[in-house]
C-alpha cells in the first residue's frame, strides 16, 4: 500500500531523513521505533505532505504522492494523527469530527460520528463540550477519531499514548489493534515501543535519519540492540 524509497528530507541545511527506505502493506500495522530525533515525526509528515522531501519517492497504492498536496493526499486515502494532537481547541467535540471529513463528498456523516463514538464511548456525552476543555485521554480519542472520519485506507498514527494514563494506553492501543481488523492499514510512530511491538506485525528501527533494522515485530523485540536500547532489558 505505501513504499517509501530512498526518502531525503531536511529543515533548512540540515538534513534529516538520510534515504529511508521502507513500506506497508495493506491490512498491516507497522510501527517504527527509534530515539526523540530520530526523523520519525518527520517521515510521517513526508508521507502526509507537510513537508517536503529533498529527494527519493513516495508511492501510495502503487501511484507517485511526493509532488500532491497535503489535502489531496487526505482526499485519496491517507490520515494523520499528529503528535500533540492539535485539535480546534474553541470548537465543539462534534465539530472537530466534522472537520476531519472535510475532503468527502458525501452527506451523510452521521453513520461515521457513531462509529467513532462506538469506539471511544466516552466522547459520545461530551460532543457538544469544546476540545480544549477535554482531558489529555479524551483529546487522544478525538483526534483519532477527527482523522477516522475521513475514511482513510491508511492511517498514520503519532505517539498516540503519550501523556495518558496506564489504563488509556491499553484502551487506546486495543481500539488501533481493533482498527487494523476493519481492513485499516497503520503506520505507528511510538515511543512506548514495547506496547507498539505488541500490536504490529512489523517494525523498523530509525536511528538518526536512516532505517538500522527492519522484520517482524517477534523479530525486533528479540534483538539484543532493541532489548537493551529501548525495552529496557
Amino acid at each position: 500500500m505505501l513504499s517509501i524509497e530512498n526518502v531525503r528530507s531536511a529543515y533548512g541545511r540540515i538534513e534529516v531523513l538520510h534515504g529511508v527506505t521502507l513500506h506497508v502493506d495493506a491490512g498491516e500495522i507497522v510501527t517504527l521505533i527509534g530515539a526523540n530525533g530520530a526523523g520519525k515525526t518527520t517521515l510521517l509528515h513526508a508521507i502526509s505532505g507537510v513537508q517536503p522531501i529533498t529527494g527519493g519517492a513516495i508511492r501510495f497504492e502503487g501511484e507517485p504522492i511526493e509532488k500532491r498536496p497535503a489535502h489531496a493526499r487526505v482526499a485519496s486515502g491517507i490520515s494523520q494523527v499528529p503528535e500533540g494532537r492539535q485539535l480546534f481547541t474553541p470548537l465543539s467535540v462534534r465539530d472537530n469530527l466534522r472537520l476531519g471529513a472535510w475532503s468527502r463528498r458525501d452527506a451523510d456523516l452521521e453513520p461515521d460520528l457513531a462509529r467513532v463514538c462506538a469506539l471511544f464511548p466516552m466522547l459520545d456525552a461530551i460532543l457538544e463540550m469544546p476540545a480544549g476543555a477535554l482531558s489529555g485521554g479524551q483529546q487522544q480519542m478525538l483526534a483519532i477519531g477527527r482523522a477516522l472520519m475521513a475514511k482513510p485506507r491508511l492511517l498514520l498514527l503519532d505517539e498516540p499514548s503519550m501523556g495518558l494514563a496506564p489504563n488509556l494506553v491499553d484502551h487506546v492501543l486495543s481500539v488501533i489493534r481493533g482498527l487494523k481488523d476493519d481492513s485499516l492499514t497503520i503506520l505507528l510512530v511510538e515511543q512506548n515501543a514495547r506496547a507498539a511491538l505488541a500490536i504490529a506485525d512489523r517494525a523498523y528501527v530509525l536511528e538518526t535519519g536512516r532505517v538500522t533494522l527492519s522484520g517482524t515485530a517477534a523479530e525486533i523485540q528479540a534483538d539484543r540492540r532493541v532489548r537493551e536500547a529501548y525495552l529496557g532489558i
